[in-house]
Parts: structure tokens; C-alpha cells; sequence
């Protein structure tokens, strides 16, 4: 049934080697993941001026140029590599472009070479675990792919896939229509436009025994050390534990749904052991377009109570199937305050390549903007950010086993503010995002975290300051800043914050002050520590 690019007895060797060192569910949760689209991110050459005006088409992306251009991605603080599809897709152009996302497999054994060379794919893997940085690689399982003349039902043909060729290893075509109904979903076929995504049969054994045995091959062959399963709710949910089982490392699923009942039985059912949190992506979203933080503070209790571990799943604002952040609003602000949350919440931060310049692109295929047209631009404000923050987090995971599987404590919420404390005392990191704008006002309040007269230190400004007796610390709010507290004897040898001085009030932007009393009631009625609280 299929043609394997290793040998049965090479496959045997290097998957004892592969699986013996590969990155467990504990490793992934002490890393931060950059994810890449390869086609959009760097090209072999290294060019920056050259532009691509179609973006439903190939811009040029190698495997390649994404090596040599990791110190962009390394000084951002990322420790892991989130990747593309690398296995061989459709050549065919179509009516809804190219096959540039590496989605649209035809051949589960021969590598796309419009990224690359194998070799120039093994000199990825080697230069990224040089580094100390571990790979994750995009999985499709759902389906095999043709180009569709729109006529129905899909003519495809079977025999040219590989594994799969024939007809009996898919389900017979339907379109989905039923969203809610498991049946309709897992069986019928996505996206019936332009492409034939003929839906495979992962509910019987003949497709998932060739599937489990495929991805092992895969690991262990290119010493991958994580997965994301793309379309993993529409795949029939047995077959999804013995696939993860199979490949030996830690899998992402993708199931896009903001329900915590239908999200959180990937985890309480063992079909999955991590996934892209998008319960809190929609409320995270909505909070700062005129939304409420409180609907974020909601849903991480209701998350916390009906999955297993949301220290496992992805915090994520964007990524290459939904519209950039900034396209809704281009406030730097607010931009700013997501990119924190989204990078010190509980669970494995993930940012999709160009968030940290700000790109603000719509639906697909402008979501999915090259990287190269930015010049990597080591001074735009979220990438400074990033590597800030990043910093911060990696340097309390040092001083701390216990900061990753510590749960962050809600210190004050309202509709404009979410505080957080991470990390267990002296690797902790306290921190305040809102979602009032550049234009916010300057005000004062007081948060926990500490202990009585810490010296403690705001890292994005290098301001320190003491904890009082309670130990609580004045924040001084402005222009719609987020905060980040730490304390200063955690931040020895960091390189972070060298100089310091005293901090004091945010220069008005000439907005009221905010009713301290307001938002303590607010925070009180919802029932976490008020303001002022220890």
C-alpha cells in the first residue's frame, strides 16, 4: 500500500533512537513556540526587497532560509519551532490558488522539495536542536488532496496517492453541513471549493495502522520532537490516542471550537494531550475590541474545571487561519497587552510569524504575509517585546521546577484590567494587562504577589519599587501599558534590567482617573482577590 522513504530495518534502528529521546508533554511546557508557514518566511537566498504580490500563490520560502535565519527567532527568546507541512503536495494550480501551506498532501513519503532537499531539511532539524531548540512539525491526517472542478461528486483519482490508493480507504463524499453532529463532521469532506479534500476512513484499521505506522517513520527518520495535528476534530476520535502513541512525542491537536465541553473531552477522554486554546483566543480577542476582561478571568476558571491540564494547551492570539489581531485594531497598546497575556498565561505560548512586527492581515490568504517583507526588523516594538517577556519566562522556569505546573492566581479583574500571578514565591511573576488603548488615562493601584518589603522590579520599564507590609505594589497605570513584576533578586545574570530606577507615575494622557472602589466591588462580586489584597 505504500512507498516508504526508509527501509523496514533503517526504520526499526533509527525509530528505537528517535523515540528514546524524544520531548515529552513536560519538556513542551517549558518552551515558547514560534510558528512558521515556510513558504512566507525566509527564502534561500536571503532577499528582503523582492515582493509577492499573489498571496494566494508560492512566494519562495525554503527550509533553508528558515535555518538561516533562526538567530531571528532565537533572540526573540523562542525555544521550539512550529513548522508547515513538509510531506509532497498537489502541483496543480487551482481555482483557490497553490498548495504554498503544505496542506494539500498527495504523497505521505516523499518531502516537498518546494522547500527544499531532504538534506536541507536534516540541516534544519540539526541547527535547531544545536541550539537547544526542538521542532514541531504540522501533520495532516484527514484527508488526501486533488484539484475539483467543482463538479459533484469530486472526480478524483485514488491511485495517485500514496499510501492511500484506493478508494476504499476514504469515505464515500459527502459535504459536511451538520457542525454540531460528530458523524457529519468526522465522515463528510472540508472544504468542497477548488480542491477535493477526499476524507479518509481513520476510523478502520487498515487506514489507521498505515497512519500510526507512517508517523513513527516520520519522527524518527527527521528526529521531530512535537506534532500538530491539523483538523484533528474531524478525524473519529479513536483514532487519535494510538496515532500520538504512535509518533512517541507530544501532539497538539487542533480542535476549533470556543466550548469547554467540546474542547476539554479531547483531554478528559485521552483522545489528546494538548491543544490550541481557543476558548480563550475568542473572549481574548473580544476583550480588546471593546469586550470585557472579565469574559477572559470566566473562561479560564471554566477551562480549569472541565479540562485535565490547560498548563498543556496553546495560548495563542493568531495564527495562519484567522485574521491578524491588528486587523480589527491597530492600537500598539492594546497589541502589546495580548502578546503579554498570551506569553506568561498558564500553558505553552505560540506566535504566529509576523505577530511580532504587527502585521494586520485579513481572512486567508492575507493572514498569511511573508515574513522577508518586514527585513526582520530586530527593533519593531512587539519583537522587542517578545524577547523581553520571553526572557522573563525562560529565567523563572530556571529558578523554578514548579513555576510551569504552578496555576496563575487571578488577583484583579474587571471589565479594563486582568492581573495575574504566575510561579511559586521567588520565581513569580505578577502581571496587569488592560484593554484601555494608547489613549488611557494615569492612575494608581495596588496588587499582590509579594511579601512584605520586596524590592521588586517592572521589567518593560525597569522600574523598581517595594512591596509594603502586605506585600502589595503600587502600579502606576498609564498610556495602556501592560506591567510586569518580578523580583529583583530573580533577575541575576539575565541581562535584563541592569539599571534601574525608582518607579513612579505614567505621564497623563489627560483621561480621568480610575475609581479604585469601582473596580474593587467589580473584582469582589466575581469573587477573586480585590485590589490591595496580599
Amino acid at each position: 500500500m505504500r512507498t516508504s522513504i526508509i527501509s523496514a530495518a533503517a526504520a526499526t534502528a533509527v525509530a528505537f533512537a528517535g523515540l528514546g529521546s524524544a520531548a515529552d508533554l513536560a519538556a513542551w511546557k517549558s518552551r515558547s513556540i514560534y510558528q512558521v508557514m515556510v513558504d512566507r518566511f525566509a527564502r534561500t537566498d536571503g532577499s528582503t526587497d523582492a515582493a509577492c504580490d499573489d498571496l494566494s500563490l508560492f512566494c519562495g520560502g525554503t527550509w533553508k532560509g528558515l535555518t538561516n535565519n533562526l538567530d531571528y527567532i532565537q533572540d526573540m527568546g523562542f525555544t521550539a519551532v512550529q513548522i508547515s507541512p513538509i510531506v509532497k503536495n498537489l502541483e496543480e494550480h487551482t481555482a483557490v490558488g497553490d498548495a504554498y501551506h503544505g496542506y494539500w498532501s498527495v504523497d505521505n513519503y516523499a518531502l516537498n522539495d518546494r522547500f527544499g532537499t531532504e538534506q536541507e531539511f536534516k540541516d534544519l532539524v540539526a541547527a535547531m536542536h544545536k541550539r537547544d531548540m526542538l521542532l514541531m512539525v504540522d501533520v495532516v491526517v484527514n484527508n488526501m488532496v486533488q484539484a475539483f472542478d467543482n463538479v459533484v461528486p469530486p472526480k478524483v483519482d485514488y491511485s495517485k496517492f500514496n499510501p492511500f490508493n484506493d478508494e476504499k480507504y476514504f469515505h464515500p463524499y459527502c459535504n459536511v453541513t451538520k457542525w454540531e453532529n460528530a458523524t457529519d463532521y468526522q465522515n463528510c469532506w472540508l472544504y468542497p471549493y477548488g480542491v477535493a479534500l477526499a476524507d479518509l476512513a481513520t476510523d478502520t484499521k487498515p487506514v489507521a495502522d498505515e497512519l500510526g505506522n507512517w508517523v513513527k517513520g516520520l519522527v524518527a527518520n527527521y528526529s521531530i520532537d512535537g506534532l500538530r495535528i491539523d483538523a484533528a476534530k474531524h478525524v473519529n476520535d479513536g483514532f487519535l490516542p494510538g496515532f500520538v502513541e504512535s509518533s512517541g512525542v507530544f501532539a497538539f491537536g487542533e480542535v476549533l471550537t470556543g466550548e469547554p465541553e467540546d474542547m476539554c473531552r479531547y483531554q478528559t477522554k485521552g483522545l489528546l494531550p494538548g491543544m490550541p486554546n481557543y476558548l480563550e483566543y475568542y473572549p481574548l480577542n473580544d476583550a480588546f475590541n471593546g469586550g470585557s476582561l472579565i469574559d477572559v478571568a470566566e473562561m479560564r476558571n471554566k477551562a480549569a474545571s472541565s479540562c485535565n491540564d490547560t498548563t498543556a494547551l496553546g495560548s495563542f492570539l493568531e495564527n495562519h487561519d484567522m485574521p491578524r489581531f491588528a486587523n480589527r485594531n491597530q492600537d500598539m497598546a492594546l497589541a502589546k497587552n495580548a502578546m503579554t497575556y498570551i506569553l506568561l498565561n498558564d500553558g505553552i505560548p505560540t506566535v504566529y510569524q509576523g505577530q511580532e512586527q504587527h502585521f494586520n492581515g485579513s481572512l486567508t490568504p492575507s493572514n498569511r504575509e511573508t515574513v522577508w517583507s518586514s527585513k526582520y526588523n530586530k527593533e519593531a516594538p512587539l519583537y522587542v517585546l517578545t524577547s523581553a517577556l520571553n526572557k522573563v519566562r525562560n529565567n523563572a522556569i530556571k529558578l523554578s521546577d514548579d513555576y510551569i505546573s504552578t496555576p496563575s492566581e487571578t488577583l484583579w479583574a474587571d471589565v479594563n484590567h486582568l492581573c495575574l500571578k504566575k510561579g511559586p514565591y521567588g520565581s513569580q511573576i505578577v502581571f496587569c494587562i488592560n484593554n484601555k488603548s494608547s489613549k488611557g488615562d494615569s492612575y494608581q493601584v495596588s496588587v499582590g504577589g509579594f511579601q512584605a518589603n520586596d524590592k521588586v522590579v517592572e521589567v518593560l520599564r525597569c522600574k523598581v519599587s517595594t512591596a509594603d507590609v502586605s506585600g502589595n505594589v503600587t502600579v502606576y497605570m498609564g498610556k495602556g501599558e501592560p506591567k510586569v513584576y518580578v523580583p529583583q533578586s530573580a533577575l541575576k545574570d539575565t541581562g535584563l534590567c541592569t539599571t534601574t530606577e525608582e518607579d513612579a507615575p505614567v505621564a497623563d494622557n489627560g483621561a480621568s482617573a480610575l475609581g479604585l472602589t469601582g473596580s474593587m466591588l467589580l473584582a469582589a462580586v466575581f469573587g477573586w482577590a480585590a485590589v490591595l489584597l496580599a
